[in-house]
């Protein structure tokens, strides 16, 4: 019956989608013609330009679903959909551009194709995310849930009934678990938090002998093997248990802390391996998608930004002598060195140091104590992401003193050197530069690249340009401790 469902709710769905894109290019088309024009160009194109458009709006719903808009939608977020969509409509819309230019069907003006393709894309994902709150109210309600039964009563599964909980919008609701014995009389692991409860489980099902015997009795949708590494002897009886009655079974694997959210699968006859330090940026297309936006960002800022950087070139050039842009060398992708640029914003002294710089830092002129607040003096940065050294979203660049000192103290710290790094970041728009911890700064920097998405890039930028340009720059008076940092010096 749940099956019926979903399939009936991905066919409306597909079907809804489809209107809309109808919808929007008979809009584009009205608008440019018989607004922008006056002339009723519309009518006379006839049956020609109806027939184009119902195939058009066929092949846009085929890609948006190569493009898994329609795949199940419980484990994602609201929105997490909309990127995906504009980029579908976008290669769906420059087709049909080449395809009118080349056979000369019909004279359709590129502006009416992209204002289908901005329309269609806007009110696609609003049906989408107004569908998923929807959806996520019923499931509140009680309704539209999947039944789930655990398979394990230790760390992990209650891990997962903890997850499961905390994101209701799933609409996964567990019906109990399996174990070896009640989860009450079971010993808590060395893993386990003080927020795992044996509560969160639920009712306690029977053992590990008994599973076949209640999926049999009981039609679940679906359940999810969380056992120890010391049950792995009962693996394949669970297993047996669940192909005889055809049960969707999905497995946590005892590292689970370990994993990553991409994980990159390779195998060596029988042997398979598990990349466990796979991203997505490891993926040719992301990291044609992340690079080509890099590159077309940067040149947009720096066309429009040109006269705000000859005045500041001007301004750094009278508030004291020396040179325009300071130069120093960085730590980027691979842990090769790059040379970063930056407007010099302190007096030239004649040594460089590795010490941090203070809000009362001596060495900052007035002109420069103005640049830095406002972040300007990072705009020279975005000729290195024209270079390739860095890119206009990912972990700032740390000086090679910084990174031979904290790889030995921070766990995992050198993965943030697997991506280039990037003039803003993640740990800076939630507040981590300048004196803030070190170690908060790597777990958020290894969120990003583990979780990178273009979507997520443009998430990041907004919060960059509304809110995450102010720096408030600390006193430190003092050499930072193990896990701390801060914005090092600049001259």
């Amino acid at each position: 019956m749940l099956r019926r469902n979903q399939a009936g709710l991905k066919l409306a769905n597909m079907l809804s989608d489809m209107l809309i894109v109808l919808l929007s290019c008979f809009f584009a088309w009205r608008f440019r013609f018989d607004v922008m024009n006056g002339v009723n160009r519309l009518d006379a194109s006839g049956s020609t330009l109806v027939l184009l458009t119902i195939l058009f709006s066929l092949v846009n719903i085929v890609v948006l679903h190569l493009f898994n808009i329609y795949s199940p939608q419980r484990l994602r977020k609201a929105g997490s959909n909309t990127v995906r969509i504009f980029a579908a409509n976008g290669i769906c819309s420059a087709a049909l551009m080449t395809v009118l230019f080349v056979a000369k069907v019909i004279d359709v003006p590129r502006l009416a194709i992209g204002l289908s393709w901005l329309a269609s894309s806007l009110l696609i994902s609003a049906k989408h995310i107004v569908l998923h709150a929807f959806l996520h109210r019923l499931r509140m309600k009680g309704y539209n849930l999947r039944h789930y039964v655990v398979i394990g009563s230790g760390h992990l599964a209650r891990q997962y009934a903890r997850n499961v909980r905390e994101n209701t919008f799933t609409g996964i609701q567990i019906d109990g678990y399996f174990g070896e014995e009640a989860a009450e009389s079971t010993k808590t692991d060395e893993n386990s938090s003080p927020e795992d409860s044996p509560k969160e489980l639920g009712k306690y099902l029977g053992s590990y002998a008994d599973l076949s015997a209640a999926l049999e009795a009981k039609p679940y949708d679906g359940m999810v093997i969380a056992i120890e590494p010391g049950e792995i002897s009962h693996m394949p009886d669970i297993l047996q248990a669940a192909d005889r009655e055809g049960i969707q079974t999905e497995l946590i694997p005892f590292f689970n802390d370990y994993y990553p959210s991409f994980p990159t699968f390779d195998s060596v006859g029988s042997s398979k391996l598990i990349d466990l330090r796979a991203t997505p940026l490891n993926q040719p297309w992301n990291a044609g998608i992340k690079r080509t936006f890099d590159i077309l960002f940067s040149l947009l800022v720096l066309i429009l930004l040109s006269p705000l950087l000859a005045a500041i070139a001007v301004g750094v050039r009278l508030s004291s002598p020396g040179p325009v842009i300071f130069r120093q060398e960085r730590v980027g992708r691979n842990r090769k060195p790059f040379t970063m640029y930056k407007f010099r914003s302190m007096r030239v002294t004649g040594t460089e140091e590795t010490g941090w710089s203070r809000d009362r830092d001596p060495r900052k002129t007035r002109f420069g104590s103005f640049i830095r607040k406002f972040s300007l003096d990072e705009l020279p940065q975005f000729f290195n992401v024209l270079k390739g050294d860095m890119s206009v979203i990912g972990p700032r660049p740390e000086i090679p003193f910084h990174v031979s000192h904290f790889k030995e103290e921070i766990p995992r710290y050198l993965v943030r050197q697997q991506v280039r790094p990037g003039i803003t970041g993640w740990a800076q728009v939630n507040g981590f530069r300048g004196d803030t911890s070190i170690t908060e700064r790597v777990r958020y920097d290894i969120d990003y690249i583990e979780n990178w998405t273009i979507g997520f890039d443009l998430r990041i930028l907004w919060r960059t340009v509304f809110g995450g340009m102010v720096n408030e720059e600390k006193v430190n008076r003092r050499k930072p401790g193990p896990g701390e940092a801060g914005e090092e010096s600049m001259n």
